[in-house]
Formats: C-alpha cells, sequence, structure tokens
C-alpha cells in the first residue's frame, strides 16, 4: 500500500470473493453469519484518508472476522440466536472500537456456538446448519468460537475476534491450526460482548501467525470504566508484545510440563463386576505432544516433566450453594441493560420465544429454574475462595520449580466427527486458565491421522505474563513452522 501496488478497497474485494467462494459454495463451511455490507465504501474512505495524510494506522485495512457476540454498530449482534434477530447496538464492543480505532475492518460476523454453550460443535439457530472445519469438512470446529476460527483459517479475513469462556479462543484454534490468546482477567475488557459468565468470559485476537495475534493483542489491552475487572490492570506498565517476537525467546526458558490437564480417564470394563481406569488421550495427539516438547527442548528450553500442581485434588467448591452469578444473572442483566432495543428481556423471555436451537433448551432451562446468586451470596463468596486456592497452588508450583510456563496439549483428542457426542472430546482448556484467571495462549504443534487433522499446544502462565507468552510461543512457532493452509479453499485465480 506504501508503494501503492494495492489499495485497501483491492484487498477487501479478493477477501469478499474467497467468502463468496467457499463459505456457501464450493466446501460451504457455513462460517459467515453476514457480511458488512459498508464494508468497500469503508475501504474507499481509508484510502482516501491515506492517500490525502500518507500515514497508516497500526491495523490500517486489516479485515477483521468478528464473532456474533460482540456488538457491532450497523450490523446485528445476536449471539447465534434468533431470539436475539434484528438487535444492533447502539455502540461498538470496546475491543471492536479499539481496533476500528487502529485502522481495521470489521469484514463479517461469524457463526458461533449458540449463547457461547458449547465448547464442542458450532451450530446456531440465526444460520443453519453446522460450521464446517476446514481442514477436514466431516469435522467439527470446537467452540463456540468456531465460525471465527473457521473463517480465519479459511483466509476469509486476515484475524479475527472470538470469547472464551472455559476453552473457546483456543479450543477452535487448536481444531483449526490457529494461534488463540486467553488474556489475564482483567487485561482485556469484555464490554459490549454478550456474557455467557462473567467469572470466566475473556475477549481476544485469533489469527494464523503469532505477530498477528500480538498486533491485535497490542491494541486491544486497556482499562475501560464499563468493564469493573479491568481495574485491576490499573496502574501497571503497558506492555509492547510486539517486542516479544524474538526467535530465540525459549533460550533459557524453564517449560513444565502439565500432565494434570490432559492425562485423565473413565471407568471402562475390565472383567465382570470390576473397572479399571481407561485412558482417553488419543496416542497420536500424546506423540504429537512429546515432539513438541522435544522441539522446546532443541530451540533452548529446560524441560520439567513432569511438573506437578500438587493439592489440587484437596481443593473443592462449596457444595449446596448454587452457582455464582452465571449465565441467568449475567444475561438477564445484559438484556435489561439494552431495553427496548433487544427483542426479548430476559432468559425466561428467550425460553418462551422458542427460537433458539433444540441442542440448548435444557441448558436455558436449567439455567432458568436455577438460582440467581449475586456476587454477595454465600455462593459467590465461597467461589471465590475456591479459585484463590486454585491460583495459590499453581503460582506455589511455578515458584518452586522455577517455571516461565506450563505446556500441555490443548485437546488431548482430533477434532470428532460432527454429530459426534460420545467419543471423548479431549477438552484441556477449561479448568487452569479459567479458574485462576492466568493468560494462555494455543499455537499449532502439528497434525494428526496421516496429517490431516490439526492438533495445538498451550503454553499458560502467571498473571500479567503475556509479553512472556507471546515470547515463547512465538520461538516455537518460527522453530518448527507447523502450520499449513486447508486444501479445501485454495487461493482463487
Amino acid at each position: 500500500m506504501r508503494e501503492g501496488r494495492l489499495t485497501c478497497r483491492a484487498l477487501v474485494e479478493r477477501y469478499l470473493r474467497r467468502i463468496e467462494a467457499y463459505d456457501r459454495n464450493g466446501p460451504a463451511l457455513n462460517a459467515i453469519i453476514l457480511t458488512n455490507p459498508q464494508v468497500l465504501a469503508q475501504a474507499d474512505a481509508m484510502d482516501a484518508d491515506f492517500k490525502r495524510s500518507g500515514s497508516l494506522r497500526p491495523l490500517h485495512c486489516v479485515p477483521m472476522i468478528v464473532k456474533d457476540n460482540f456488538e457491532t454498530l450497523g450490523l446485528q449482534s445476536a449471539n447465534g440466536s434468533l431470539a436475539l434477530e434484528g438487535f444492533v447496538a447502539t455502540k461498538d464492543a470496546f475491543q471492536v472500537k479499539r481496533v476500528k480505532d487502529a485502522g481495521a475492518l470489521v469484514l463479517a460476523k461469524s457463526n458461533m456456538a449458540e449463547w457461547a454453550f458449547t465448547p464442542y460443535e458450532t451450530v446456531s439457530s440465526i444460520l443453519p446448519g453446522y460450521t464446517k472445519n476446514p481442514y477436514a469438512l466431516d469435522r467439527v470446529t470446537a467452540g463456540s468460537s468456531g465460525g471465527t476460527a473457521a473463517a480465519v483459517a479459511a483466509n476469509f479475513g486476515l484475524i479475527g475476534l472470538g470469547s472464551d469462556t472455559g476453552n473457546s479462543i483456543r479450543g477452535p484454534s487448536s481444531h483449526q491450526a490457529l494461534v488463540g490468546i486467553r488474556s489475564t482477567m482483567g487485561l482485556t475488557s469484555r464490554a459490549g460482548v454478550m456474557p455467557l459468565n462473567l467469572l470466566a468470559d475473556i475477549a481476544g485476537p485469533m489469527g494464523r501467525t503469532v505477530e498477528d495475534v500480538a498486533a491485535v493483542f497490542q491494541v486491544i489491552v486497556g482499562e475501560d470504566p464499563d468493564d469493573p475487572a479491568t481495574e485491576a490492570a490499573r496502574g501497571r506498565p503497558r506492555e509492547d508484545y510486539l517486542q516479544a517476537l524474538q526467535r530465540d525467546g525459549l533460550k533459557g526458558a524453564r517449560i513444565g510440563v502439565l500432565r494434570q490437564a490432559y492425562e485423565r480417564s473413565t471407568a471402562g470394563p475390565q472383567a465382570p463386576g470390576v473397572t479399571a481406569p481407561k485412558d482417553t488421550t488419543d496416542p497420536e495427539v500424546a506423540a504429537v505432544f512429546m515432539r513438541a516438547v522435544e522441539d522446546l527442548r532443541r530451540a533452548g528450553a529446560t524441560i520439567v516433566d513432569p511438573a506437578t500442581v500438587d493439592g489440587l485434588d484437596a481443593i473443592r467448591r462449596p457444595q449446596g450453594l448454587g452457582p455464582c452469578m452465571g449465565f441467568k444473572y449475567d444475561i438477564n442483566r445484559y438484556l435489561a441493560s439494552h431495553g427496548a432495543r433487544v427483542p426479548v428481556k430476559s432468559l425466561a423471555e428467550i425460553i418462551r420465544s422458542g427460537r433458539f436451537h433444540p441442542t440448548v433448551q435444557r441448558r436455558l432451562e436449567q439455567a432458568e429454574q436455577g438460582p440467581e446468586n449475586g456476587p454477595d451470596t454465600p455462593a459467590c463468596q465461597g467461589e471465590m475462595a475456591y479459585r484463590q486456592q486454585v491460583r495459590d497452588a499453581v503460582l506455589k508450583a511455578m515458584d518452586a520449580l522455577k517455571l516461565d510456563a506450563f505446556v500441555y496439549p490443548t485437546w488431548s483428542n482430533p477434532p470428532r466427527l460432527i454429530g459426534d457426542l460420545n467419543s471423548p472430546h479431549g477438552d484441556n482448556s477449561q479448568f487452569f486458565s479459567p479458574t485462576t484467571g492466568f493468560p494462555a495462549i494455543q499455537v499449532p504443534m502439528g497434525y494428526t491421522r496421516g496429517g490431516t487433522l490439526p492438533a495445538g499446544i498451550t503454553f499458560l502462565s502467571r498473571a500479567w505474563s503475556e509479553a512472556t507468552l507471546v515470547r515463547l510461543a512465538y520461538a516455537y512457532e518460527q522453530a518448527t513452522g507447523h502450520r499449513r493452509p486447508p486444501a479445501t479453499t485454495p487461493p482463487l485465480r
């Protein structure tokens, strides 16, 4: 663009052609709910501004895919549900505004697991049919940000925004050979992102490279009065995540293999009347992960294996008090804050409307039947005490072993076949990062099933250590170069 060989409009047109060719046609990934009807006019305005000023903003003309639960000016934001069809917010979500201010364009809104409920697949009522994994069209994308992941993996946009309550940035990134980061609780704002559970909700970037993700992350971090959680970052020095992109960033690092995150069992038959543990970790994923650990070692890291967090089994959530806040509490307050602009005003109205995918009905009804425990209730006091105990145990282990980060496979099993909810899922993301509020970054680590199905590695570290995670992840990515584009969506002529 500086040399005059490419305009913003031409770039956006190329991405729109890819969406036209591959989202409803060809492999029919079904990842995009809608494209921005104003995006070409916005690109023209960006070209005119650049011609006049000669300056480029940090994300100049970066075409972005935005998950359907982010409020976006001028575009419907429905959280994947027909119950919210037609809702258009009066302002952008904090992170959407930040990327726009930096020069990015919202190219499209992506499909998601409805209400962000499931980490296992991407199906909603607002867009009929499943979103497909571009690496294998009969496989799931994981959820709930699977539409963003599929779209970015297939190069429908340069990078995307997703949300992650237990898994939903890192899991879809693992299934589709992407980089995804879940930040420290409080470093990034969730304002304008429809909630699933604000105790653990995080929003952030998903991209094809660590560098792309770091560039967007640099823009979106920051305190926001509309999200009280970001008060925790007040007074902290602002990090330069792009300076953390160091090819030798693993030299001298101490990395712990967190087997507690992925070595799990279920009861399986052994003999009549006897059950024994049955390992559910896929052996191919385990082999790919151990090769990744050796790659870390060859790149200069000291490996501690196993790196055990002692005492976790003894930490228990309080029983009989119900959930602390949670979906019913958060969604009712979110809907109330928008008044007449939303077509439904409460979880009870959502259920009465019947405008949702049948697979989420039971969960909606269970949430409505449960209590609304506010932050001052015994349930929330007990939950906060439980989370602090887990944080203390993780920090104690990291300090004792002098670790820069833990690593583990993001999922222990390959992407499931679409419609399969019976075989082991292998999701390893639900506990450590969401419970502690500590950051984690997922990076491609290779493939299983004859080199067809992606697998990913997670780096987890202390609060506010995102620069360390970017440094480690970038060095690993540059040393291995595992990501390759999916064959189902080749370059267009």
